[in-house]
């Protein structure tokens, strides 16, 4: 699909519609080609190992041991 800036402007929102549902939107400016309208891909953040390092001041030493009195019931 090509389409001028001025019917890009009049219809911005069915173009992005369009490029979200896989459609090439090509914006010209007079008959030059200048834009091509893409969708963005969802991207999750970079997880980075060790960022909460620091964040612990102290543990105590019996932090992994067994809990003995721990009632289940409530």
């Amino acid at each position: 699909m090509n389409v001028t800036i001025h019917q890009a402007k009049t219809n911005l929102s069915k173009l992005i519609q369009e490029a979200i549902h896989g459609e090439e939107v090509i914006i010209s400016k007079g008959k030059t080609p200048v834009v091509k309208l893409i969708p963005l891909k969802a991207t999750l953040p970079i997880r980075k190992l060790g960022g909460a390092s620091g964040i612990v001041q102290f543990m105590s030493a019996d932090f992994n041991d067994e809990i003995n009195d721990f009632d289940e019931e409530g």
